[in-house]
């Protein structure tokens, strides 16, 4: 073959490659719609993720409910996280099945009910929120095809609502969760507890007077500890935190207490800190391991 011949096979075979890449389907991005909570007394903004083939088919789908993190938006996982490029890509290799991912927005609520009940945040997700999008959309609305995910406060949210409502969820998978142990909590400085978690548990409190019914009825650790281990069960779980996180404690904490509980879960500290960067290197496994949940054995 002459060289002419080779370099003219070349051009072909990566003109092939290019038409295949641009060719790979790609899924549809809402960034906003709205519903309206009659539990927060405003409209709620989200985002949704739908696979390249909810337009053209009539199938229903299992759901991802995907957290942000604080200070961070319903936008934030496709604007930063692109989750959007990564599930197209893991759809279309088979890594996992086609899903809708909902990204609703959080605000600073970390996902709960606030401690003086003005903002209950995990009764209009639950009661509200995950019933108006299962209508809105063709998703499978049984706990088998169901997950959740999130990172940082959304990891705190994930682990919250799997940790309380295990008949909801198949699997969940916390990004560099938001998990204090109580010493944790005492010590936080006055500035940064007021800031980030004083309007949920009560505001000016120091020392132990932080330790409130509200702190313990959503301290991780506390519900993981007082919940038994069939119950535990009831989910699958995926924790991943960055060794140089400054929550790798805390996730340390909750592996412990799973593994001395005996719940089957997997553990993951990679090289990373607090950052995207950590969280777009890992979507992709965290939802293949909830994807897994999805197929039939």
């Amino acid at each position: 073959m002459t060289v002419f011949a080779r370099k003219i096979l070349v051009s072909i075979f990566s003109c092939f490659l290019f038409i295949l890449t641009i060719a790979q389907p790609t899924g549809k991005v809402v960034e906003k719609q709205t519903i309206k909570s009659s539990v927060l007394g405003k409209n709620v903004n989200y985002t949704v993720y739908l696979p390249a083939d909810y337009d053209v088919s009539q199938r229903t789908y299992p759901v991802v409910y995907l957290l942000h993190g604080f200070t961070d938006d319903n936008t934030g996982w496709v604007q930063f996280g692109e989750v959007n490029r990564y599930a197209d890509k893991a759809i279309a290799d088979g890594t996992i099945p086609p899903m809708i991912i909902i990204m609703p927005n959080g605000d600073s609520s970390f996902y709960i009910n606030s401690y003086d009940g003005k903002e209950n945040y995990e009764d209009f997700f639950v009661n509200e929120f995950m019933p108006a999008v299962e209508k809105a959309y063709r998703i499978k609305a049984e706990k088998k095809y169901r997950g959740i995910a999130g990172l940082s406060m959304g990891g705190y949210g994930t682990l919250i609502y799997s940790l309380k409502h295990p008949d909801l969820f198949a699997a969940a998978a916390p990004f560099s969760a938001a998990v204090w142990d109580d010493d944790a909590v005492t010590a936080m400085p006055e500035q940064n507890y007021n800031a980030v978690i004083g309007k949920l548990f009560g505001r000016d409190l120091k020392g132990k007077a932080r330790l409130t019914k509200t702190w313990y009825d959503n301290s991780i650790l506390k519900i993981v500890a007082d919940k038994k281990t069939d119950e535990l069960k009831k989910v699958r779980y995926w924790i991943d935190c960055g060794d140089d996180d400054f929550l790798t404690k805390g996730n340390c904490l909750l592996h412990i207490a799973l593994t001395e509980k005996n719940v089957p879960h997997e553990y993951r500290v990679r090289d990373g800190a607090h950052n995207w960067t950590y969280w777009r290197t890992g979507i992709t496994d965290a939802l293949q391991f909830i994807g897994d949940s999805f197929r039939q054995k």
